[in-house]
């Protein structure tokens, strides 16, 4: 009986091993951006803007470009710079 016992433990311990090699070969075949905790591209950093009545900051993409200056929105560009 004891002999079965060695048998059963020594197939599940070389079972498990080799379970756990196999998953982890399968992980390595995979690229690294691919992977589900692998970290993002980086995102592209965007010029600001200040604008020139209130002295925010924002992105240039969002600018509303009047008489040379930048401003936060429409609003701010019918007033005049302080």
């Amino acid at each position: 009986m004891r002999l079965l016992f060695w048998i059963a433990f020594i197939a599940l311990v070389v079972f498990a091993v080799r379970s756990k090699l196999r998953a982890m070969s399968k992980r390595a075949a995979v690229p690294p951006q691919a992977r589900p905790g692998a970290a993002k591209a980086p995102v592209q950093i965007e010029a600001m803007s200040q604008c020139a009545h209130c002295g925010m900051y924002f992105p240039a993409s969002e600018s509303v470009r009047a008489d040379g200056h930048d401003y936060c929105s429409p609003g701010h560009v019918r007033l005049p710079p302080p």
